[in-house]
């Protein structure tokens, strides 16, 4: 439906506003639920960059205008009933929740609960590399005595890249040693170094990925 029947569709409570959640447009997951006026949408259909209204202060808001981890709208649809709004977007930073985690989801029920899938199989490389980043981003806001994530801010970008050549050579000799666990070890070593330069400059493992999504 062309702009003018998608906003005709969309259906305001008392106060003007429409739930809105956000759905990472590369991942799938779910990163944040906020609101929408028809001012806010109709300004992030405008410009592709999502604007919510924020309740507590009462304005329109630019979601990344303090932050800096800007959304990018990538697709938007409306629920059957028009009072819900799914948007497809592109976070910049890789970060949409206030307090620095990926996703605003984070507080997880784990207990005395009826799971339907098997944790263990949904478990991926890419919640796994996730989850290292939020933890090397949570050092760097959150410095840690005697972390060696730390040590490596600390001393800088010669050190982080130093050491990323470092162990690439490690995953080089030990490929060539033929030595299948090594390399394993090495390569871990060297996605780790590689995930504190990510951090270093804000570049996410989604940002990664859209790149690869592009080739």
């Amino acid at each position: 439906m062309d702009k003018k029947e998608f906003l005709s569709k969309v259906k305001y409570d008392d106060k003007g506003l429409v739930l809105a959640i956000s759905q990472d447009f590369h991942s799938k997951k779910v990163r944040m639920v906020a609101y929408m006026n028809k001012e806010s949408l109709e300004k992030t259909l405008e410009t592709n960059q999502v604007y919510y209204f924020s309740r507590s202060r009462n304005k329109l808001w630019l979601k990344g205008e303090t932050s800096g981890y800007y959304q990018y709208l990538k697709g938007i649809s409306v629920d059957c009933d028009g009072d819900a709004l799914l948007l497809q977007i592109e976070q910049q930073g890789g970060i949409s929740c206030h307090t620095g985690a990926a996703t605003c989801f984070y507080q997880e029920l784990t207990e005395n609960v009826s799971v339907i899938i098997n944790r263990e199989k949904a478990s991926t490389s890419e919640d796994a590399l996730t989850k290292l980043y939020e933890v090397i981003i949570d050092r760097k806001k959150n410095p840690k005595e005697g972390s060696y994530t730390n040590y490596l801010f600390d001393k800088g970008i010669d050190k982080i890249l130093k050491k990323i050549g470092e162990e690439s050579s490690e995953v080089i000799i030990a490929a060539k040693d033929k030595n299948k666990e090594q390399v394993v070890f090495e390569i871990s070593d060297l996605i780790y170094h590689l995930s504190v330069l990510m951090a270093e400059f804000e570049i996410t493992w989604d940002d990664v990925k859209s790149e690869l999504d592009k080739r």
